[in-house]
Formats: C-alpha cells, structure tokens, sequence
C-alpha cells in the first residue's frame, strides 16, 4: 500500500511539474504574440469552461446537490455585465464583478426554496429554473431578446482569463480544505448525519450555490467580453448538460479532474474537425466508453498539488524507506 501511495505521489510529480512547464511555454508564446488568433482563442473558451466546471464542482461534486440550471447563471452575470459596459461605461473588472454578485444574489434567491428538494427533485426543479432564467431574458426589450445583445467591449483577454481561472481554482480549493468545506462534504456523504451533528444544512447548501453561481456569472462575463455579441441561444440547456459532462467525466469532487476533462473536451471537438460528418458520433462514442469503463471520472477524488512538484524534485515519491 505504501509503496502504491508513492508511486502515485512520483506520477502525480510529473503531471504537475508538466503542466506547469505547458502552461509557462503558452505564457511565453502568447507574450510574444506569435500564437494564432484561432488558438489563442480556443485557450480563451478553455479558460472560462475551466471556472465553469469548477463552480458547477463545487456544487455537484463538493457540496453533492445536483444543479442542471449553471447557464442561467451565467447568462445572468454575462448580460449585467454586459449591459453595464454598454450603458454605464464602468470598467470591466467592475461590471464583471457586478455579474458575479448579481448571479450569487438570484442564487440564493433560488437557493433557498429549492434545496430543500434532493435528488432528482432538485435537478428538475434548477434545469426549470435555469430555462425562465433564458425565457425572462428573451422577452426583455433591454436584452433585444432573441435578436441578441451587439456592441458589447471585447475587453477579455487570455491573460484575464487565466488569472480568473486560477483565482477560482485556489479559491475553490482553500473552500475545500476549511472548515466550511469539511461541512459540505460531511453534507454530501450523509446529509442526515450532518444534521444531526449540528450543521446547518441549508445555510451550507445555499453558500455552495451561491459561491459556484458568482463564479458562473463571472465566466458569463468573460465570455461576452470575448464574444460582443450574446442572445439567449448561448445559455440553453444543452449549455448546462455541457458543464455538467466535463464535471463527470473529471470527477465529482476533484478539482483537478475538472480541469483535465475541460482541456480534453474543448480540444476534442476542435481535433475532429476535419471528421465533420463523423466528429459528433466519436465525440459521443468516447463519452460512452469512458463512463462504462471509469465511471468516477478521469482522476476519481485525486487532487494534484504544487507540492507533487517539489516532492518530485527531492525524490519523495520515489523512496522505499
């Protein structure tokens, strides 16, 4: 068992120290302005799917409450925002911010009646309210409902994206690792039990809802920032179940898992391109066989550290005594 744990500590080292030489590399091209617009751009997509797979973890997979309503979220952080760099002119940090807390607020709103449900219940009950969501948006004449939002600033850049995704990232993992994060997962392991032990279920369920809702309004933001033009057809929900498979397929709970699986499913589609006609149906084909011989995901509950890397160096993974 021992010698196991240290073999995973060595490979878990590799991956860690590989991904930040990879992303380094990708820093130093982009800094040099050498990369090509379409792939720089598929980095920026990479980007914000990273802070939507971990908000939508933190909720699923941390707190254990099955939410299929994320893009309603996002779509409301993505038209505050947008609408105040349209009509107030505010700087963009600030109307990102202003997405993210108007996304968190109608989170608690929702919040608060509905996880009291469980289970499929709970995911009828979100999926449901993520379309009105979609549907209040599409009959509002401040929003051109279906003809869509133009004019919007493209002010995101990669290097905003970036540095949101790893706030997020380390942000979400310092949640996992306190005291309010231990709470939610003795909630997802036995809700009852936790109650029993004290712990305000709704209280804890409500912040992890509105805690993964800021984040998504925060990457409803970037993405309109990106984009300049949003309409209600970017957030229906097939955008929900799109977040909800990277989740999965990284692992509920993992945090690591979610970035994996975001930079295997934005690259994949991209990479079967030039199979157009069969490129969905191998896209989906893997999916399935994925789920059918791994079904916890593509790392299951591991966690990779920035301390793999200097264990790595120092040869802790590596020695038998």
């Amino acid at each position: 068992m021992a010698q196991q744990t240290k073999k995973n500590s060595t490979y878990d080292g590799y991956i860690a120290l590989a991904s930040a030489l990879l992303l380094l590399i990708l820093n130093l091209i982009l800094v040099s302005g050498k990369m090509p617009a379409y792939y720089s751009g598929i980095l920026g997509f990479m980007g914000i799917n990273i802070i939507l797979a971990v908000s939508l973890n933190l909720i699923n997979g941390i707190a254990g409450q099955f939410s299929l309503g994320h893009a309603g979220f996002m779509a409301i952080g993505a038209y505050v925002s947008a609408l105040i760099s349209i009509y107030l002119q505010w700087p963009f940090i600030v109307a990102l911010l202003c997405g993210g807390l108007a996304a968190a607020f109608i989170g608690i709103l929702i919040g608060l009646p509905t996880l009291r449900l469980k289970g499929d219940y709970l995911a009828i009950a979100t999926l449901g309210l993520g379309e009105i969501i979609r549907v209040v948006i599409l009959n509002l004449d401040i929003t051109k409902g279906a003809r869509g939002l133009t004019g919007i600033p493209r002010t995101t850049t990669i290097f905003w994206v970036e540095a949101i995704a790893i706030i997020t990232v380390i942000v979400t993992i310092n949640l996992m690792r306190s005291t309010h994060g231990r709470a939610l997962l003795s909630i997802r392991e036995d809700e009852i039990a936790a109650e029993a032990m004290g712990i305000n279920t709704t209280y804890y369920k409500v912040f992890a809802f509105a805690t993964g809702a800021f984040f998504a309004g925060i990457a409803g933001g970037l993405f309109a920032h990106i984009m300049g033009y949003i309409a209600p057809k970017n957030f229906d929900f097939m955008r929900s179940i799109e977040i909800l498979v990277i989740v999965v397929l990284g692992g509920l709970g993992s945090i690591t898992g979610s970035i994996v699986a975001t930079i295997v499913l934005t690259v994949l589609p991209e990479a079967l391109r030039g199979f157009a006609q069969y490129r969905m149906v191998l896209y989906s084909a893997m999916l399935i066989m994925m789920m059918l011989f791994r079904p916890q995901g593509l790392l299951g509950t591991r966690e990779l550290k920035v301390s793999d890397v200097f264990k790595f160096f120092s040869g802790g993974g590596e020695r038998d005594d």
